[in-house]
């Protein structure tokens, strides 16, 4: 198009100068001719100039509707990010609004009433323990407390200067029935907790009257208090598991305790601390109800003596985290026997007790039903701490000193769910007493003292609904005597319990 345009450009200036000369000339034919062909060719540069325009102005056309359409892409990327952005806030905003809403549901309660500020749950259980037991020498008396639980220190002994054959007894009793009142309070910033909790067991066992805790009609027997106490932040006063140990540490058993030849088991009132010291870990200080148990030389019975002058005094440091918990405590304590007068000679002594420990539940499954329990205790003047009082805390001598006795304890436990319904339990508990070598080891001294008891349990747990469970247990115990007199029992247990 551009060479057109300049060959019609030089036609024209020819033309021009011959123009001229021509003007006063009259046109010939030829020159009409040319003209005529000058004026098509003006008419043909103006169309062409026409197009050109047109042309220019359809690529302009083309070009504004490019950069639309550009522009029209990025408003649609940028809404698109926009209600990205708007669906991403929704979500958090939803998960906000569950994380909330699952809050309250785990604030509120999920059962018990409400009485003012205060969240109240009445909770317990009711179970049947149906047991079989037959001992290496002997039995236990009749509604004793070794027949309705393990209790080492029961166990008859076989004396082979005077044989006894093999005994097997049954028995049938509900005493571990347990029943709890829970209150929770929120004082503005502050927590106020009250707990009361009962069983039938811990009362004594000797009947009260005819008719009144016998097997033979009502079997009627007391409520007992095991705890009480009210916890107002991180005080706590009233009657608990001591603080030398964890009770979370207890294996499931359909026994009371569980083992309990190697663990710390005692309850009683105390004053307990507890101080945050960094994610997890907490320091627990208490100031316990002391209680020297001793025995003296020649009788193996242990004696409350209740001529105490200071507190126990227990720390415990414990970490706790997903994977479980891990405990170290420390007991400190004054034994003190003054309670006799012979002649007038007045028997008054005291010694330091001491113990250490180190307790533990590390969870084998993220559903936490599965896990590994474990107590090592050692210490001097600690008896009445472990296996139910297996052992005194010290000796009253002939001389009216008391003589030190020191305590070795081992517990371990497995529990290994199977499924939701079905679990099984491995137990394993030992203690070893030693003695003063200065004591006398001879009839007259403590020949007839506790000095190791160890036990094996076995069992399987089956749920078929939910808070009912049935268990049978399978443990063998064994006893033995300073002197190396030694019995030993074996039993079998069958539980059914409903928790409500």
């Amino acid at each position: 198009m551009s060479i057109k345009i300049r060959g019609s450009v030089w036609l024209l200036a020819a033309t021009a100068l011959a123009v001229p000369g021509m003007v006063q000339a009259r046109p010939t034919s030829r020159e009409a001719a040319l003209e005529a062909r000058l004026q098509r060719l003006e008419a043909e540069m103006t169309q062409l100039r026409a197009d050109l325009k047109s042309a220019r102005d359809e690529q302009a056309v083309h070009a504004d509707q490019a950069i639309a359409v550009r522009q029209t892409a990025e408003q649609a990327q940028a809404q698109a990010l926009v209600a990205t952005r708007t669906a991403e806030a929704a979500a958090t905003k939803s998960d906000e609004a569950t994380a909330k809403a699952t809050a309250l549901a785990d604030a509120a309660p999920k059962q018990g009433f409400r009485s003012g500020n205060s969240n109240v749950v009445l909770s317990g259980y009711i179970k049947l323990l149906a047991s079989s037991a037959r001992y290496s020498g002997g039995d236990d008396p009749s509604n004793s407390l070794g027949r309705d639980l393990y209790l080492p220190q029961s166990i008859p002994v076989f004396n082979p200067a005077s044989p006894t054959s093999p005994t097997r007894v049954t028995d049938f009793t509900a005493k571990q029935t347990r029943f709890w009142v829970d209150a929770n309070t929120k004082l503005g910033s502050h927590a106020l907790k009250a707990y009361i909790e009962f069983d039938f067991q811990a009362a004594p066992g000797t009947p009260q009257a005819l008719g009144q805790g016998t097997q033979r009609t009502t079997n009627a027997y007391d409520l007992a208090m095991r705890r009480a106490f009210v916890q107002f932040d991180r005080w706590m006063f009233g009657q608990e598991f001591t603080n030398f140990s964890n009770p979370a540490v207890y294996p499931e058993s359909t026994d009371y305790v569980g083992g309990v030849d190697g663990l710390i088991f005692v309850r009683q009132p105390m004053v307990r601390y507890s101080l945050p010291l960094d994610k997890g870990l907490t320091l627990h200080l208490a100031a316990e109800n002391p209680e020297t148990a001793s025995a003296t030389a020649g009788a193996a019975a242990l004696i409350e003596n209740g001529e105490d002058h200071a507190p126990d005094f227990t720390a415990r440091l414990e970490y706790a985290g997903k994977f479980g918990f891990l405990d170290v405590a420390a007991l400190g304590r004054q034994l003190r026997v003054d309670n006799a007068r012979t002649g007038l000679a007045h028997i008054s002594d005291s010694r330091v007790g001491w113990g250490i420990s180190t307790t533990g539940k590390i969870f084998l499954n993220e559903k936490h039903t599965s896990d590994i329990r474990f107590q090592a205790t050692y210490g001097e003047g600690i008896g009445r701490y472990l296996g139910l009082n297996f052992s005194p805390d010290t000796v009253l001598q002939a001389n009216g000193q008391l003589g030190s006795v020191r305590n070795l304890a081992l517990f371990g436990s497995g529990r290994f769910a199977l499924n939701d319904q079905w679990r099984v339990n491995l137990i394993g508990s030992f203690q070893r007493v030693s003695y003063a070598s200065y004591l006398n080891r001879t009839t007259a001294g403590i020949a007839m003292y506790n000095r190791q008891a160890w036990s094996i349990a076995g069992n399987v747990f089956y749920s078929p609904v939910k808070n009912v469970d049935l268990g049978v247990e399978y443990r063998h115990g064994d006893r033995r005597l300073v002197n190396d007199l030694n019995g030993h029992v074996d039993r079998l247990d069958f539980a059914a319990k409903y928790s409500f």
